[in-house]
């Protein structure tokens, strides 16, 4: 699981995406748009209920430690890098996303 921000109009209207992300089959299983509180990793995890995941792997993020049952945690950069990389061809493919950028989408 990992979250990425963009912004719309301005970088002060921060918007996040939540994506738990298959690495066996490269594809994104879930995702929520909301703010990085609680409570959207709450929707993330409860849409990863039916797929019956036995171990979820984040980045040392706070709402993860707090609301990811310790016995299923992973955390550590090994586990991170394939979503990382999809965070990363995602900002590339769509400029929507790039923070930095003079490329433009309609």
């Amino acid at each position: 699981m990992d979250e990425q921000w963009f912004f719309i109009g301005n970088k002060k209207q921060r918007h996040w995406l939540w994506y738990a992300f298959d690495t066996k089959r490269k594809q994104v299983i879930a995702h929520v748009f909301g703010p990085r509180t609680d409570a959207t990793c709450r929707k993330l995890l409860n849409l990863l209920v039916p797929f019956n995941i036995r171990f979820i792997t984040t980045d040392n993020g706070g709402s993860y430690a707090r609301e990811v049952v310790p016995e299923k945690h992973l955390v550590g950069k090994i586990f991170t890098q394939c979503i990382e990389r999809h965070n990363l061809n995602l900002r590339i493919h769509i400029k929507r996303l790039a923070r930095r950028t003079i490329c433009y989408s309609r």
